[in-house]
């Protein structure tokens, strides 16, 4: 998997690792068992668990994804709630995963995906989901404009390129439109989308935020549809602590949530100005393309708001979203209850006592 920044500027976003559904997800790094013994080991004051400063596991690396974070670091958000500092860490790799992050604690909080943290959950781990950045999942396929592919029924007896990583979320996709894997020629693929360009491959698995972009640029017109709308309506982006956090630290982590909605208000009502963040200052070492990031931030709002977070707030997830979000994990072989992986109380009380944050 790649790390590496484009010719265009905008993050190699081909290692999926993050959002894959593979059942080794966030426990992978450490093994199943080593997740286990971590969470019962040291203790919740270790690594940057609780005091002023905490450190922050991201998902990936620095670019436009945690404009929220970056906007209540520049606006002091987070010190105005008695938090100070948080520290930033750069995710993305092969034992970076914010579920090991968390239990073996070596962070306070994290941002990662549910499809991720399912799993470590069902193996024992009293971790919880408080928020949802991303109330869609930006996983989609991607197509050429002039062959668009705009649902899963159009990939029948088509050629879609599945890197390793993404298997299972494809796979998923499949189950939750009754289709089945012989329905499309899976073709194994790396995760350089060319073979798209060159009509090698019919469909593409891509991020909506990235792939339809970068292509675009490049020349190749595209089209795509998103996972979340058919049938897969998974959150991302979402900030997952350790239950003990919840039950001695309320009021710190209701703290640090309203910074990130104030973050992410911020974000969403100025593309321009959270790339120039992201390009100038916070991923500055990454080279990144200031027009790409610009676009990526607009598409990124597309999923960071809905009509239920104009109402809510940012951050939150309905009752209907939650039910939706258990049932596809269920398909993706994760089977739990809402209250095992979700705790929407905290953000909802943020909310409740500061009805100015919501932004309609």
């Amino acid at each position: 998997m790649s790390n590496s920044v484009r010719s265009g500027g905008g993050l190699d976003r081909r290692a999926f690792l993050r959002y894959s559904l593979l059942a080794g997800g966030a426990a992978g790094a450490l093994g199943v068992s080593g997740a286990l013994a971590a969470c019962s080991s040291g203790s919740s004051s270790s690594g940057g668990a609780s005091s002023d400063n905490p450190k922050v596991q991201l998902s990936w690396q620095k670019n436009i994804e945690f404009a929220g974070e970056y906007w209540a670091l520049e606006k002091g958000y987070y010190k105005a709630g008695g938090l100070g500092t948080p520290e930033l860490i750069t995710g993305g790799g092969a034992g970076t995963g914010v579920e090991t992050g968390l239990t073996s604690n070596k962070v306070w909080i994290g941002t990662t995906a549910p499809q991720l943290t399912a799993p470590v959950i069902l193996q024992g781990a009293k971790l919880m989901t408080v928020a949802a950045t991303y109330q869609k999942n930006p996983f989609c396929i991607v197509s050429s404009a002039e062959k668009p592919i705009k649902t899963p029924q159009d990939m029948a007896g088509k050629k879609i390129g599945v890197q390793a990583s993404n298997e299972n979320v494809f796979k998923a996709l499949l189950t939750a439109n009754g289709m089945k894997e012989s329905d499309v020629q899976k073709i194994s693929v790396q995760y350089d989308p060319t073979p798209l360009t060159k009509g090698e491959v019919d469909g593409w698995v891509a991020y909506v935020t990235n792939e339809p972009i970068t292509l675009a640029e490049s020349g190749f017109a595209n089209t795509n549809f998103l996972f979340a709308d058919f049938g897969l309506p998974l959150v991302a982006e979402t900030l997952v602590v350790k239950q003990e956090t919840i039950d001695n630290e309320r009021d710190k982590l209701k703290a640090f949530l309203k910074a990130e909605v104030q973050g992410w208000n911020d974000a969403v009502a100025d593309p321009a100005g959270s790339a120039k963040l992201a390009v100038e200052k916070y991923g500055k070492d990454l080279k990144l393309n200031l027009d790409e990031q610009t676009k990526e931030a607009t598409a990124q709002n597309t999923l960071v708001v809905s009509e239920d977070t104009k109402k809510n707030g940012l951050l939150t997830m309905t009752d209907a979203l939650i039910a939706q979000n258990i049932e596809a994990l269920g398909k993706a072989g994760y089977t739990l209850k809402p209250e095992q992986i979700f705790d929407m109380s905290l953000i909802n009380e943020v909310f409740k006592e500061n009805p100015d944050l919501i932004k309609a």
